[in-house]
């Protein structure tokens, strides 16, 4: 039997074999689905081995390399040898004889444990047929298999699924974060502080520059010589970071400060002071500037993985530190100093504008918060960076022996991105934060710097501080009690599991082997929509679920966040908890990709789109399943889990071609890329992930978090809080019983689209399912036109399921070749073009202007005299002399002769030219100024004649004008033609 027809038939069982397994799923209902050449685990599954009937392997490296090296080239023959059959197409019925023998060839089979791939008895009908394609036809709807997902667990509830999952979504029992003040309702982050501030260039490049004092970027280890990991944050000094930063960091703006009073919450109606009332109690206040006098950095603390107990092998992590503080100055006979006059004086003015109970009733400690959830590689590695840091410090303790007021002499506007509103900063400002990374108002002191002060306040930034560097070599201050606890650790990168790919994002990341740097790029689902926020905005990605009714906007049920982040679904100006203004960055996150930095074990961002592109998916179908609180205190909302959804064929697919080499596992794609930083093995499927269909062991556990560590006022609110959320969540699932493609008319109209994602804030590029293509999507801005390795439909461009291909795109879209060629010049060239074009038009407007004014008539207009001097010169070229040829000119006279001949007519050409322009203007001329002209024209004759002959006489007299043989015979007479 020929190949080809083996290859079609092959293709048709497992066509048949997916299709009754899917129409038998549901009752009642038939499902027409496409099994997937390309992934053969279903059959395995089935068959229960991964060998055929001959011992020989059907899947995985074993079955390629039997096939050897010429592996494409058999499949492209067989591929030639099916074209070539007609693939006729044919009606398979029942057959009795035939059922008979397949149950008798069955029963030969050696193993004994083998299932047919149709689990369920089929009644099919005598009239029922069932048609085959060729290869070719039936390769090209592989990819349009499973047109939705989750449909075992339709009938259940939220809280049914909660039970299946093993979460908790009633009892509430989460941890509750109440003031201990009866008044306050609603704790918040907005405070008065100093500002350390600075702007680098490895950071932001929108970061302040408001400490000239302290370069806070010495003290941070951004190149990760001797850090892990840390929460997404990242460094919060030390100037933010980048957007394309390496590691996926959040791109915020350099945030570093110190607290000098908490205002807390901003709502009224919980408890809280409004802006306006702290505007007013600091601008009744008057202080003088505050000196500010470096510590000691500590780390430890603060965080909870592996600090308290045995984590299984995870390093510790714990928050990084720089203790500072306000130097005591005393005025004369006051026993307070001047920090301490200020802070009873701003309570008693906060006092008098009625600020609300949530404000603290003391002064907190000054330090600043430089990283948190930070995991070192081991505790010599934390000895290093504490040292090192601490070195530093003891060099700026050198140089500021007595403290030194904060400041700069650049210019900045409050808040950020205010336009038309820069001001001078200035030394020993104070300023309020409405969030840690938005000030909103400096306040100035009321005085300047005495020339002590200025002195050390301008010394780092224009002295040369080397000397200081130099000197200073030990460290004379006691930098521990980090509350670590002490104990050496190491950090075991063959300890990393699997399940490590569901983290939490407050802290750092264990590092799988060969990695030296994390990493925050991943692949998902968009889902977030256009914010309300007027600091941030992003596009619609979705339309079909409305997050904002699972949010507490109102703070009913919440008080305040574990961290400086609020809902993650978009953050408003003006909450009452003072958190972050964020955009809405709601997404699912599908696999880690880990740094982007090749250099430190990474993929670079090019060779993740590229492997993308060819990764072949259906369209990505979702379908929430309920809202829980997780064992770090995060607000989740889960999605179904389902190991046969287009969605877990595209994570099986990404750790085929991405995952990391573990268990003897290894990654393989045709562009021959590979990582070492992502956090989901090669061997890791969707059938090991969460679930009640997973075993629990894999990283497969779609989930969006809603909000970071949510403060609930009583276990009674959480309760209430959580039952809102899935009573809402039952009605997202009666409405998509079998899930939902995801997008907008604008956004992926299909539905269903995959997104790379730089970090949770910027989404960078889409895929289209089905291989549809891929664009740019990053800061509200769309780059077309796409780009796919995918076959065609049949019908070429005039089909429109081809419109997106780039040649198809360029065939309907060719531009016009002066719109090419003026694309080309660049904008220097077309600039340069215009400016040679206005400035010839401008110099012949001028010439024509000089032209006009020197022989325009009397009263006659610009125009006129255009089209006067227009046919005039035409004129001219009319009566232009044709010139003769010069080799058919014979001499008749000497040469002497010839040169009084030729210039005798010269001057009789030159008056008669004379006379004739003086004729045509006569005829313009009045009769009654006709006898003058007439005068003056026999005046000018007689002129011209005299002249002509004076001129020939000159010419003769010339010593130049004479012949050769003149000169040799100069007795010769001269001779004079009449």
């Amino acid at each position: 039997m020929p190949r080809g027809v083996v290859t079609m038939r092959a293709a048709t069982l497992v066509a048949t074999a997916a299709t009754a397994l899917l129409s038998t799923s549901i009752p009642g209902t038939t499902i027409v689905a496409h099994a997937r050449l390309a992934d053969r685990s279903r059959v395995v599954k089935a068959r229960g081995t991964r060998r055929d009937k001959n011992g020989l392997a059907i899947e995985g490296g074993k079955y390629r390399a039997n096939r050897g090296s010429n592996y494409d080239a058999d499949l492209q023959q067989e591929q030639r040898e099916a074209k070539e059959i007609e693939p006729q197409k044919r009606t398979l019925k029942k057959n009795p004889k035939h059922k008979a023998a397949g149950q008798d060839q069955r029963q030969e089979q050696p193993e004994p444990k083998q299932q047919s791939l149709r689990r369920r008895s089929i009644e099919e009908s005598e009239e029922e047929q069932q048609q085959y394609d060729s290869p070719d036809t039936f390769s090209r709807r592989l990819s349009s298999q499973l047109t939705g997902c989750c449909y075992t667990y339709q009938s259940y509830s939220a809280v049914d699924m909660c039970g299946l999952y093993s979460e908790d979504c009633e009892s509430g029992e989460t941890p509750s974060h109440d003031s201990g003040d009866e008044s306050c309702e609603q704790e918040g982050l907005s405070f008065i502080g100093v500002s350390f501030s600075v702007n680098t260039a490895n950071g932001n490049p929108y970061s302040y520059q408001l400490c000239d004092q302290f370069p806070m970027e010495n003290i941070i280890d951004r190149n990760y010589d001797y850090a892990m990991s840390m929460d997404e944050d990242g460094w919060l000094v030390g100037g933010g970071y980048k957007s394309f930063d390496y590691s996926g960091k959040m791109p915020y703006i350099d945030s570093s400060h110190t607290e000098l009073l908490r205002i807390g919450s901003l709502d009224v109606d919980k408890g809280g002071t409004t802006i306006d009332q702290v505007y007013e109690a600091m601008n009744s206040v008057s202080f003088a500037p505050f000196s500010i006098y470096p510590e000691y950095l500590k780390g430890g603390g603060g965080h909870h993985s592996g600090d308290d107990e045995d984590e299984g092998g995870e390093a510790p992590s714990g928050d990084v530190t720089l203790i500072v503080s306000v130097v005591d100055t005393y005025d004369d006979d006051n026993s307070y100093s001047t920090y301490e006059t200020f802070l009873d004086n701003l309570f008693e003015a906060l006092y008098a504008v009625s600020s609300g109970a949530c404000m603290d009733d003391h002064d907190t400690d000054p330090h600043v918060s430089m990283a948190r959830g930070v995991k070192f590689k081991s505790s010599y590695h934390q000895n290093q960076y504490m040292y090192n840091a601490n070195l530093e410090v003891a060099v700026w303790q050198s140089m500021y022996p007595k403290g030194v007021p904060i400041g700069s002499s650049g210019y900045a506007s409050f808040p950020a991105g205010s336009r038309g509103n820069k001001q001078y900063v200035g030394y020993g400002n104070l300023y309020f934060f409405f969030d840690r990374a938005n000030i909103t108002k400096a306040f100035r002191p009321n005085r300047d710097l005495t020339d002590d002060e200025s002195y050390y306040a301008t010394l780092y930034a224009s002295s040369d501080t080397s000397g200081y560097y130099a000197d200073t070599t030990e460290i004379g201050f006691d930098y521990s009690g980090s509350g670590d606890g002490g104990g050496d650790y190491e950090h075991n990168p063959y300890s990393w599991k699997a399940t490590m790919a569901m983290h939490d994002m407050t802290d750092g990341w264990d590092l799988p082997p060969n990695c030296d740097q994390e990493g925050e790029t991943f692949f998902g689902i968009p889902l977030s929509r256009k914010s309300s926020s007027e600091l941030q905005s992003t596009t619609t990605f979705q339309e079909q679920f409305d997050f904002e009714n699972i949010i507490d906007r109102n703070y009913t049920y919440i008080t305040s966040f574990g961290t400086n982040h609020g809902w993650l679904v978009g953050e408003t100006i003006g909450n009452g908890a003072g958190s972050i203004v964020d955009k809405d960055t709601a997404h699912i996150p599908i696999f880690y990709t880990g740094t982007t930095n090749p250099d430190m074990g990474g993929m670079s961002l090019a060779n993740l789109i590229k492997v993308g592109k060819r990764i072949d998916f259906g369209t990505l179908y979702i379908k929430p399943a309920f809202v829980f609180v997780d064992g770090d205190g995060h607000i989740k909302l889960q999605f179904e889990m389902d190991p046969n959804s287009a969605l877990a064929y595209l994570y099986d697919n990404l750790c085929k071609e991405l995952g990391i080499a573990w268990n003897y596992d290894t990654p393989y794609n045709k562009e021959g890329v590979y990582t070492n930083c992502a956090m989901h093995a090669a061997g890791d499927r969707a059938k090991y992930g969460c679930g009640p269909d997973g075993t629990g062991n894999g990283g497969f556990c779609p989930q969006m978090t809603v909000a970071y560590a949510p403060r609930f006022q009583g276990e009674e609110q959480a309760a209430a809080y959580l039952d809102q959320c899935n009573n809402y969540v039952d009605y997202w699932r009666s409405l998509y019983p079998s899930g939902v493609a995801v997008g907008t008319s604008n956004f992926c109209p299909s539905g269903g689209c995959l997104g790379l994602f730089l970090n949770r804030y910027d989404l960078f590029n889409v895929f289209k399912p089905d291989l549809g293509g891929s664009w740019v999507e990053y800061g509200e801005m769309t780059l077309p036109p796409t780009t796919s390795p995918a076959p065609t439909w049949p019908g070429g461009c005039d089909e429109p399921h081809n419109f997106h291909l780039d040649r198809c795109f360029r065939k309907r879209n060719r531009p016009k070749a002066s719109a090419v060629v003026w694309d080309s010049l660049g904008a220097v060239g077309q600039f340069t073009l215009f400016l040679l074009v206005f400035m010839s038009v401008t110099l012949a407007v001028s010439i024509f202007l000089a032209r006009a004014r020197k022989r325009r008539r009397k009263g006659e207009s610009y125009m006129a005299f255009l089209m006067r001097d227009a046919r005039r010169k035409s004129k001219k070229k009319k009566r232009r002399k044709v010139k003769g040829n010069k080799d058919l000119e014979e001499a008749m006279l000497d040469k002497n002769s010839r040169s009084r001949s030729k210039s005798r007519t010269r001057s009789k050409s030159r008056s008669k030219s004379r006379s004739k322009r003086d004729e045509e203007k006569d005829k313009d001329e009045t009769r009654s100024r006709s006898s003058r002209r007439s005068k003056s024209r026999s005046k000018s004759r007689s002129k011209s004649r005299t002249r002509s002959k004076s001129k020939s006489r000159k010419e003769e007299k010339s010593p130049r004008s004479p012949s050769r043989k003149n000169r040799r015979d100069s007795s010769t007479p001269r001779q004079q033609l009449v």
